[in-house]
């Protein structure tokens, strides 16, 4: 199986989950991990397994006032906080308008706030509403890590997504 893990992050998070994503769908798959930015139609074209993954801004899914709001929020003094490289480049969202049909399998995946999704919102699910919009049949719920309210992972969480990754790797099934 190729699979392709697509993220946005802003502060480092999610692109550690997606890492330990990866990390979990490895063995015997071929995996690629890259930020939105880079993920190609070539890219995305060889891959049977696409999953995608972001930050829960503003309870869903990053846009552009969000991801400069966050943007802002790094460059205060004492915020203790580095942007990724590609943080202040389009998102998941404006990825999606990009992208035509996605051939394989998909799954969703978000980094967000502990808590009751009422409360902190989920940006997996609206994720995975466009990874069917497009075409992916999802191999499992959509899903979320926790930060802390300093911006922080959870201790759990690499571990978790490690697990998530070899679950995946499990339930796919190849869609032709």
């Amino acid at each position: 199986m190729r699979a392709m893990v697509i993220y946005e992050s802003m502060y480092g998070n999610t692109h550690a989950i997606a890492e330990a994503i990866g990390r979990g769908l490895a063995p015997g798959n071929d995996v690629t991990v890259v930020p939105v930015a880079e993920a190609t139609p070539e890219l995305l074209g060889e891959a049977d397994l696409v999953v995608a993954g972001g930050p829960t801004h503003v309870h869903g899914m990053s846009g552009a006032r969000s991801r400069q709001a966050a943007a802002e929020a790094a460059h205060k003094d004492g915020s203790g906080l580095t942007l990724e490289p590609h943080a202040q480049e389009p998102g998941l969202r404006d990825w999606f308008g990009t992208v035509g049909r996605i051939r394989g399998c998909g799954a969703a995946f978000d980094t967000r706030m502990g808590g009751p999704p009422v409360l902190t919102g989920r940006a997996s699910k609206g994720i995975a509403q466009l990874l069917r919009r497009h075409g992916a049949r999802l191999v499992d719920e959509p899903t979320s890590f926790f930060v802390t309210k300093n911006h922080h992972l959870e201790p759990q969480e690499a571990a978790h997504a490690r697990e998530w990754g070899k679950q995946l790797a499990a339930a796919f099934v190849a869609p032709w």
